[in-house]
């Protein structure tokens, strides 16, 4: 069921990866040239502080991390960068960001396989290209199988690569402070700065593409379960654990191999184990390391094939692109998104010199960066209702300021070959755009909401989409459906009523509790149907306002056995027209516009339940009413009274009740009228009580009621 947006597509990804798969992605993107290769390179411009220009790096990736973090919770779909760019500045620039970022991946990822040459060269002789295409055709194999897949291939790369650079930064750590005199060590880091600040500031610029790979996961946010919290966690988790090997890692690295060396040295890494104590053999320290870079190297193809493939998929969503890009195959996997990005990665490894033209791509990450910044203050000020976060980046909105500047900056450090191949790039997506897309599209982004002057150009099915994803993500964890439900005011209507007729019924009982008068409470209502924005569906039917001054979500709940007609309702039942016999009024506070759309959305996935109507239908009084809206494993229904099965708390206070930790008393029917508690409450014979709780609590309460403890006073309290 839907509200106020289109259903759901058939067509969306299955939600298969959790916290350790975020983690694996967007630690496994990252380490490959980063450690491997680039450390040598990046010494020959700035001298021992090489080490400082990687945690430098990767407090400059800190805004871009937090605003794809806070946007990806916002707007968990599949395609990332693109997806964000397009709903917020529009899709001219987000044909930019998908079109460009899936070639600035398809390029970074080809150069990761091929960059596995330089290490496997220590230890076999193999044809680079060849391996290469290989291992493409491999990864892609894995990838159409499934995200569950690729993502469990990408939890081993990363977990055997983490296990020998953990070895490494002790032994290493131990050898460089431990074993060798302090002399050796200061003349290794003197001069620190030895091309003085403008080589320092360029090898920040060149290290950061280090930590390019750290969004990537948001080109899968539609597959991850618990996007609030798995999405933010997995990426900070992964920036800690990058910022650590790379700063510790590389002023290891910088202190065991001297600097004429360490400048000209392409298997850093390998190298440095050269000079490790000989209490492991040195065969087996060069076979670790081998291992763990092809484990990163692979992890970086691998991770590129699995996100950059989400970037056709979502843009054929759109009509950017070819709609068969956003064909799901047997496996539920964008099959022909992942071939052609297969293919598009064999023909770079064999036709260019992927590894010049991956660092160039790299300049047009960070201009990527720089719009993802704008984009979180394009969408938290654009005033969109259906905008709602579950993480928000903090120091908004000087985080985003700075995130927006910086990256620039870097972009002129790397060099005008960098700036114009980003220009030439940016030219080319926009070329694609005119082309192909322009008179396919009739949506704008957020930008438009953002300012008044443009406010005639505003697109809502912007706004319907976002509250339709709202909706999807379902409840947060202080979000009080539970309490809502049961303590939910029930009406059972004989007769054939008219909608009408119900909405002021319905507004007659809800006046009192929201502080609305129920003529403004009617009319909200009424319009809504006559508007055709109801949603109906399934036989239930939801009218819903939000109310400035409430302090808490009220639900009044309707059944009319003998159906009604929602007129000019939004249904969409497949069997439209057929009788309404379910409507769920909801009123909600109008500061809260977020958790408003998550109830709803919670609502709905009760009545799309097949079997709902029939218990609804079924039920014997109102208390099962209200059941029908809560798990079986959330409530339980209590008796106060003297006999078998029942609770001895007659003339106990709520207060004095022992109720485990996690369990919550919702609601006392008493004479067919609810009541719905407070601490001093006074709880009489024949009381009917709902207890609402988490499994855990409900199970406790079970364990109490078994053993006799019911209250913190076995007596009955005087007055």
């Amino acid at each position: 069921m839907s509200t106020n947006s289109p259903p759901p597509s058939p067509t969306r990804l299955k939600k298969e990866l959790g916290l350790f798969d975020v983690y694996a992605i967007s630690t496994g993107a990252m380490f490959s040239s980063g450690f491997f290769l680039l450390p040598g390179l990046a010494a020959a411009q700035t001298g021992p502080s090489v080490s400082l220009a990687y945690l430098v790096a990767g407090l400059f990736i800190l805004p871009a991390m937090l605003s794809v973090a806070e946007l990806a919770t916002a707007m968990p779909r599949a395609g990332g960068a693109y997806y964000f760019l397009d709903r917020a500045l529009g899709p001219v620039v987000g044909t930019i960001g998908g079109l460009g970022t899936w070639l600035a991946l398809v390029l970074k990822s080809a150069f990761a396989l091929v960059g596995m040459g330089a290490y496997l060269a220590l230890w076999i002789d193999l044809p680079i290209e060849p391996l290469a295409i290989a291992l493409t055709g491999l990864f892609m194999a894995v990838n159409i199988v499934g995200a569950k897949e690729s993502s469990g291939l990408q939890r081993w790369l990363v977990t055997v690569l983490l296990g020998v650079l953990f070895v490494f930064l002790v032994q290493g750590g131990v050898d460089a402070i431990v074993t060798r005199p302090t002399g050796d060590m200061t003349d290794r880091f003197a001069p620190f700065f030895a091309f003085g600040f403008a080589g320092f500031a360029g090898t920040v610029g060149f290290v950061f593409v280090s930590y390019a790979g750290l969004t990537k996961v948001a080109s899968v946010a539609e597959e991850v379960r618990n996007p609030d919290r798995n999405i933010p966690l997995g990426m900070m988790l992964s920036l800690l654990t990058a910022s650590v090997v790379y700063t510790v890692g590389v002023a290891i690295i910088v202190a065991l191999l001297p600097a004429s060396a360490l400048r000209e040295d392409l298997t850093p890494v390998a190298t440095a184990t050269t000079a490790f104590s000989a209490w492991i053999p040195h065969d087996v320290w060069l076979g670790a390391i081998v291992i763990a870079a092809c484990a990163a190297f692979a992890s970086t193809g691998n991770a590129g094939i699995l996100s950059a493939s989400r970037y056709p998929l979502a843009m054929s969503r759109d009509r950017l692109v070819s709609p068969r890009f956003g064909t799901l195959g047997r496996f539920g996997t964008p099959t022909l998104a992942i071939l052609a990005t297969g293919a598009l990665m064999g023909a770079c490894i064999l036709l260019f010199d992927v590894s010049s033209i991956a660092k160039l791509a790299s300049a047009f990450q960070l201009l990527l960066f720089a719009l993802l910044n704008l984009a979180v203050v394009i969408m938290r000020e654009s005033g969109i209702e259906g905008y709602d976060p579950g993480f928000r980046s903090p120091l908004y909105p000087w985080m985003q300021i700075f995130g927006f500047v910086a990256p620039f900056w870097l972009i002129a450090e790397m060099g005008q070959l960098a700036m114009l191949f980003t220009t030439g790039l940016v030219a080319l997506t926009i070329g694609w755009y005119f082309w192909y897309a322009r008179d396919r599209v009739e949506r704008t982004g957020a930008i438009f909401h953002t300012f008044a002057r443009l406010g005639a150009r505003r697109h809502s099915g912007l706004d319907l989409e976002l509250r339709g994803i709202v909706q999807e993500k379902g409840l947060r964890e202080d979000d009080p459906f539970d309490q809502v439900a049961a303590r939910a005011e029930v009406l059972d209507v004989p007769g054939h009523p008219t909608f009408d007729e119900i909405a002021g019924l319905a507004a007659e009982r809800l006046a009192a509790r929201s502080g609305t008068s129920a003529v403004v409470l009617r009319k909200g209502f009424v319009d809504e149907a006559d508007a055709g924005y109801l949603p109906v569906a399934h036989g239930a039917a939801l009218p819903h306002l939000r109310v400035a001054g409430m302090e808490h979500p009220e639900l009044l709940l309707v059944r009319c056995r003998n159906g009604i007609d929602p007129r000019g309702s939004a249904s969409n039942d497949p069997d439209d027209g057929a009788p309404v016999r379910a409507v769920f009024f909801l009123l909600s506070p109008r500061e809260d516009p977020g958790r408003h759309l998550r109830l709803l959305g919670h609502l709905a996935t009760h009545v799309d339940d097949p079997g709902f109507m029939t218990r609804w239908l079924a039920a014997t009084d109102a208390n099962a009413l209200r059941e029908t809206l809560l798990s079986e494993d959330r409530w339980r229904t209590l008796r106060v009274g003297g006999g078998p099965g029942e609770v001895p708390w007659d003339g106990l206070r709520v207060r004095e009740l022992s109720l485990p930790r996690g369990t919550l008393l919702a609601l006392v029917r008493r004479e067919g009228h609810g009541i719905v508690p407070d601490g001093s409450t006074r709880l009489c014979a024949g009381d009917t009580l709902t207890v609402i709780g988490d499994p855990g609590g409900l199970a406790a309460l079970g364990d109490v009621l078994a053993t006799g403890a019911f209250a913190k006073e076995t007596r009955t309290p005087t007055e």
